[in-house]
């Protein structure tokens, strides 16, 4: 075997004996069923309305938020506990900002998850907050028992 064709052959291997450890525990943690425990965005609290009615149901690398009824927005994401904060990318699949590309931080607390993401195209918040002006959303999650 040529060394160019041995050096791929090792290198697609590689990229398919999985994620480390740290990154296969919080996509495991990430999966469920959750229910919005509080919400902001841009500085303004959510409605009670729709904090009432929000799900998140995440399973093999994909999320889809929902609001009553209505599909609120589903991504394919990508983590990286490795960050300080542990950061999240979204690649929006459906919904208003399909299409589009959403960066944020997480952190998970047993069985809460927080996330803070920038508007759809912007910087990565740098901490959980979400002032008015920011765009920037921050949001509290709990997973739901079976």
């Amino acid at each position: 075997m040529k060394p160019a064709v041995l050096t791929f052959a090792c290198l697609v291997i590689a990229a398919s004996s999985g994620p480390p450890e740290a990154v296969k525990k919080d996509l495991a943690a990430l999966e469920g069923d959750w229910t919005m425990v509080s919400g902001q965005a841009d500085g303004q609290p959510m409605p009670d309305e729709m904090l009432k009615t929000a799900k998140r149901v995440s399973k093999a690398g994909e999320t889809t938020v929902t609001m009553g009824a209505q599909m609120f927005l589903k991504a394919k994401y990508t983590i990286d506990p490795s960050k300080n904060p542990k950061t999240i990318d979204y690649d929006m699949t459906d919904g208003f900002t399909k299409g589009k590309k959403q960066f944020g931080i997480y952190k998970i607390d047993a069985d809460t998850v927080t996330f803070c993401f920038a508007s759809p195209e912007k910087d990565r918040p740098k901490e959980f907050t979400s002032p008015p002006g920011s765009g920037n959303t921050l949001s509290v999650w709990k997973k739901e028992k079976k």
